[in-house]
């Protein structure tokens, strides 16, 4: 009797683990670049376990069972005593055409693994990522502008700022009727103050920004509104204690912080979680997080709920923050961000009603209706006269089966510029990222850029074309992918 060599079966084992995960990310994520997966190896920390488990459960699941069907009806048809092949007739002939050059286990396991590994790495984005770190860009040596080199106006009469980072949020989810892909808006709130307000639109509908690279989950999207530019990853940064703080570039706190604003970030996670709390400390901003609740006695130390306090929570917390920063007699920006809505399907918080029959779409609903409440009580406050809100998705949502969607639909990123001091030249068929929204922001509370650019990105409210504009998105897009020596000389050190 042959013997069995266990190392082979192992190697089959760890195959259809691989092959399991890389369809698990293919099915399930959307359109994430493999900067972002290096980016979630290095900072973990502060990661919702829940998510984690159930992410872990379901990728073993598939494991098992495929190598359960695997065992039953794949692994005893083959002889791997010789080749695997077919016969056909050409010529009237008959030919035999090796199909499964294989003749034992040993070599059967071995491609397996090879091929789960290229299956993988196609997912991922290796292959499109290790191509075009070959290539060395300079769009940022001829497009970047470093904010210290520019003169910065502000008013005489200084605008306070209420900047609302929305979890996920894409202008996808209004009506049909006005842009969207729904009958029945699952935001009709948002929708609502983005037809009443200022919105920046690649249409003639409502729209948002487009896509683009390094910039599609939470943290780089955040880095991307403040600071204009993308979080672009090295392999090597696996290994790395780096905390891509940027402190050595100045970014909407630094500059904000300059012309005598308090800076406030407001988050019901843990803002450890993707190096965010470092980010924004370094860059004058006093962070609250889910740690600060629980030290400020708002929350027990055993409270956990989503991804630490829900967004009900965080709303209420903001009201008191807010009453409190406003009796000062310097401008404040206070910036929050939402997390309810995360994928996958999102949180549905135990006072809102179940709408839909599909459980994302209810976590956007409910979120809807939290943040028009809250736009509505801010409305009320006499703070309000003198202070611009902006509402901006951070990033499309990343659960790729929650949109039945064809391919020449363009999903954007939501935004809404509430009682802006300035007018925009144009807002509609615009070509734009958020990187955009880093000097639109400034334009927002009145100030004057000279250049109307910052970072790479360029202020809407003026008539100045952005670069995507200038080269065109998928030129753009190209270039971000690019290496960029000049990005990791002076920009992230």
């Amino acid at each position: 009797m042959k013997k069995i060599n266990l190392k082979n079966y192992i190697v089959l084992f760890i195959s259809t683990a691989i092959a399991t995960f890389a369809i698990y990310l293919d099915n399930n994520i959307y359109n994430a670049s493999f900067d972002q997966y290096i980016y979630s190896l290095i900072k973990v920390s502060g990661m919702n376990g829940t998510k984690v488990v159930s992410v872990v459960l379901i990728i073993l699941y598939g494991f098992l069972l495929f190598s359960l069907l695997s065992a039953i009806f794949i692994l005893p048809t083959i002889n791997f005593g010789r080749k695997v092949s077919i016969n056909i007739k050409k010529n009237k002939e008959n030919r035999e055409v090796v199909i499964l050059p294989i003749r034992n286990i040993k070599r059967y396991s071995r491609i397996l693994l090879a091929l789960s590994i290229i299956y993988l790495g196609i997912i991922v984005g290796f292959f499109d990522y290790a191509f075009n770190g070959l290539r060395e860009s300079d769009l940022f040596e001829n497009s970047y502008v470093v904010p210290d080199t520019v003169d910065i106006k502000f008013p005489e009469e200084k605008q306070n700022l209420i900047y609302i980072f929305m979890e996920s949020t894409e202008m996808t989810n209004v009506s049909k009727d006005n842009g969207g892909v729904f009958d029945i808006s699952i935001t009709p709130n948002l929708e609502e103050l983005a037809l009443n307000n200022i919105n920046f639109s690649n249409t003639n509908l409502l729209g948002g920004a487009l896509e683009s690279y390094g910039t599609s989950w939470t943290v780089a999207a955040m880095i991307a509104q403040t600071a204009g530019i993308p979080l672009k990853v090295k392999l090597n940064d696996i290994s790395s204690s780096d905390s891509t703080s940027f402190s050595n570039i100045k970014v909407l706190g630094d500059i904000l912080k300059d012309n005598g604003y308090d800076n406030y970030l407001l988050m019901g996670s843990d803002a450890n979680f993707g190096g965010r709390k470092v980010y924004f400390e370094s860059h004058n901003y006093f962070v609250s997080d889910y740690h600060t609740a629980i030290k400020e006695g708002k929350i027990d130390s055993d409270y956990h709920e989503w991804w630490g306090y829900e967004d009900s929570k965080l709303f209420e917390y903001a009201k008191d923050y807010l009453m409190k920063i406003a009796n000062n007699d310097k401008p404040f920006n206070f910036t929050m961000l939402t997390a309810d809505t995360h994928f996958t399907d999102g949180y549905l918080d135990k006072n809102c009603s179940t709408v839909f029959s599909i459980p994302y779409a209810n976590s956007f609903y409910c979120s809807d209706s939290m943040v028009a409440e809250f736009i509505a009580w801010i409305q009320e406050q006499d703070f309000y006269k003198n202070t611009t809100i902006i509402i901006s998705g951070d990033h499309p949502t990343m659960q790729d089966n929650f949109y039945d969607i064809d391919s020449t639909y363009k999903r954007t990123i939501y935004n809404a510029f509430i009682n802006s001091r300035v007018i925009p030249v144009n807002n509609k068929n615009r070509i734009f990222t958020t990187m955009d929204m880093f000097p639109t922001t400034l334009g927002a509370l009145g100030v004057t850029i000279d250049g109307d650019r910052l970072g790479l990105g360029t202020n809407l409210f003026s008539s100045k074309k952005t670069i995507p504009e200038e080269m065109g998105i998928d030129e753009f897009n190209k270039e971000l992918k690019s290496n960029s020596s000049y990005y990791y000389k002076y920009i992230r050190r």
